[in-house]
């Protein structure tokens, strides 16, 4: 839009179909979202109107609220879910806090998506090779991409709390400091956006794919979660002398309940598996711990006034807003029924079959698909038209024939 019709007010209006375009760009069926088709009004939350500093010459971003005609907020909508999950929590005088972590790989340019990816040439002209975790160096050359980043960020009002190179190869990852869900899920999304624009301009590749790279570690988008009281900001999940609270043990016992149904939420592509059936730091299952990495749901260590449950299930792949969601309407419906979580693991321990997850997109859709839960919790038409749009991306998938198959079965008799 142009700036001046969006300065007059001009209205944008959308098919509420887009809202379940897949990857590839097609849709599901009209009856998922109206056999009409009918328009949305995309409506400007009025904190999050940027000016995109490495827009050459200089453009604007708006996230907008999708909206029925009617007012209200679209059922389809990831971020209109999300604020009616807090919604539910302010209702009981709750505000649920939360921060993500996001892990990406930078890579250089791949022209032919039948090869690997690879990362950028260092100053010394050779490419990163083996594991970097942790590593100040510069030589892989990305000084200049990252302080762009930086300066993007500070333009856009995106506080960062640390940046770090992370266990694969080139691979990086960067904490959002805590706050409001809709507010993190906002600038989760910018950032991503941010990451890839200036990454073109540096003739680079950001990738966030959960499992971009074979034989290393993936890419998640860890989520800590506290509830506090509206008011006081008291963190809910401990008492005044310090120690763990009824509402903290319910919300652990929420996550675990919702955590196999939810999973098609939180790991939603076909390569999202590739990454938790290599489960390094990225478990797939519904276990708790103190301080495990092993577990799907891990208490970090911390003061009582920042307890909090870390989900790390989502891969960087997930959408913020309907990860965030899920995570914490899960940990309500704990809160609201009173549920009691299993003992907590430590050490290296056997998944029992109660807390394991499903382990491919296909298994997750059927659990989602059957979900009371789900549908309780987001509601029918949103469920149903998730599952048909992200059953045409699998189809899509089996249409094709891996180079695996072809190297390894070909010869077979």
């Amino acid at each position: 839009m142009t700036a001046e019709g969006f300065l007059e007010g001009r209205r944008l209006q959308m098919a509420r179909g887009v809202l379940l375009q897949c990857i590839m760009g097609g849709y599901p069926e009209s009856r998922y979202y109206g056999s009409d088709d009918g328009d949305l009004a995309l409506v400007p939350d009025p904190a999050h109107i940027h000016v995109l500093p490495w827009s050459e010459p200089p453009r604007a971003l708006a996230i907008c609220d999708a909206d029925e005609l009617t007012g209200e907020g679209s059922s389809l909508s990831t971020r209109a879910q999300l604020k009616a999950v807090i919604a539910r929590y302010a209702a009981r005088g709750l505000a649920p806090v939360v921060a993500t972590e996001l892990e990406f790989f930078v890579f250089a340019p791949n022209t032919d998506p039948t090869q690997p990816f690879r990362p950028p040439l260092g100053l010394d002209g050779r490419r990163e090779d083996g594991f970097s975790a942790f590593s100040i160096s510069s030589n892989n050359g990305l000084r200049p991409f990252f302080n762009e980043v930086y300066a993007g960020m500070a333009a856009l009002g995106l506080p960062r709390d640390t940046f770090m190179h992370e266990m694969g190869v080139s691979q990086f990852e960067i904490n959002l400091l805590h706050g409001d869900p809709l507010l993190i899920a906002d600038q989760t999304f910018l950032f991503k956006h941010l990451l890839k624009e200036v990454a073109l301009k540096h003739g680079l590749t950001v990738v966030c794919m959960a499992k971009p790279l074979a034989h290393t570690a993936g890419s998640s988008m860890h989520i800590h979660q506290s509830v506090v009281e509206l008011g006081s900001g008291r963190n809910v999940f401990s008492d005044e002398a310090g120690q763990p609270t009824a509402t903290f043990r319910h919300f652990i016992g929420g996550q675990q309940a919702g955590m196999a149904d939810f999973t098609a939420l939180f790991a939603p592509n076909v390569n999202s598996y590739q990454r938790l059936c290599h489960p390094y730091a990225s478990p797939n299952n519904a276990c708790w711990s103190h301080d495990n990495r092993a577990a799907g749901l891990r208490i970090p260590a911390s003061s009582p006034v920042a307890r909090r449950v870390e989900n790390r299930l989502p891969g960087a792949d997930a959408n913020p807003y309907l990860a965030i969601a899920a995570s914490l309407a899960a940990g309500l419906h704990g809160i609201e029924h009173e549920l009691e979580p299993t003992a907590a693991i430590q050490g290296q321990f056997e998944v029992p079959e109660a807390l394991s997850l499903p382990c491919t997109l296909h298994a997750a859709l059927e659990r989602l698909k059957r979900s009371d839960l789900a549908k309780a919790l987001f509601g029918k038409e949103f469920i149903e038209g998730y599952v048909a749009t992200k059953t045409l991306e699998l189809t899509s998938f089996y249409d094709e024939i891996t180079p695996w198959e072809r190297r390894v079965l070909a010869a077979q008799a």
